[in-house]
């Protein structure tokens, strides 16, 4: 089977709007910036940047999508609706993701050389979202719309708002630090009740510190004066002899 069926195919599969392939090979501007972009990667390759890039921006004109020829794009991607969709040139996306229109795959401005993300396997990325910088993106992560996402996202994993923070891990949500349970609630009574414990514990330490200081200083009087007591006693033996 060719791949271009292939991947029409595929898009056709995962949305519910389309009415077949070749709908999708005629009519999606997805699918069509993604074999505008396959042709244009292949000159990116060979060196032939003017002429890639002048493909991309053919694609970028009739659809509203720009791929920089030098992306990195696995099998059956799925652009769908595609308008506003930004890829740059050291992305690098993984087979069977999904990326709705106004989606950054953007740098920060701060980094050389690898500057853009790398998406893995099966992501979903909804309207809106932007992705900076050289982080990665674990297989089958979910990006909320309009997120802002700065930092790696672990597999498996939903994130939401700006900046991006994870919700949902392997189908568990994830309890923020700012929320508070209403079950597991802490006992204010027994919290003072150790606090006075600790308290207490701490006095018993600080006394029996002192009273060994005490009992020191004892013994050492006591000594000095049994000292001063048997001087005494020597010189009064001697004066009788």
């Amino acid at each position: 089977m060719f791949k271009w069926y292939e991947e029409a195919k595929s898009i056709a599969e995962r949305d519910p709007a389309a009415r077949g392939v070749w709908q999708v090979i005629l009519q999606y501007p997805g699918y069509k910036a993604l074999r505008m972009h396959r042709l244009a990667h292949w000159f990116h390759k060979r060196g032939l940047y003017f002429i890639a890039r002048g493909i991309s921006q053919y694609a970028r004109h009739k659809t509203g999508i720009e791929i920089h020829p030098g992306a990195k794009i696995g099998k059956c991607l799925f652009i769908d609706h595609g308008m506003g969709v930004v890829i740059g040139e050291t992305a690098e996306i993984g087979d069977y993701c999904t990326i709705y229109h106004g989606v950054t795959l953007g740098g920060t401005g701060k980094d050389k050389g690898k500057r853009h993300p790398t998406v893995g396997n099966n992501v979903l990325i909804s309207a809106g979202a932007k992705i900076l910088g050289p982080m990665k993106i674990g297989d089958n992560a979910k990006i909320g719309a309009n997120a802002v996402v700065l930092r790696e996202v672990e597999a498996d994993t939903t994130v939401v708002g700006v900046p991006g923070r994870a919700v949902k891990r392997s189908g568990e949500r994830i309890r923020q630090s700012f929320e508070l349970d209403q079950i597991h609630i802490p006992d204010p009574v027994s919290q003072e009740f150790c606090k006075i414990r600790l308290e207490v514990e701490k006095l018993k330490s600080e006394l029996a510190r002192y009273d060994e200081s005490f009992k020191a200083i004892e013994n050492r009087l006591c000594s000095g004066s049994d000292s001063k007591d048997n001087k005494e006693n020597t010189g009064e033996t001697q004066s009788e002899e």
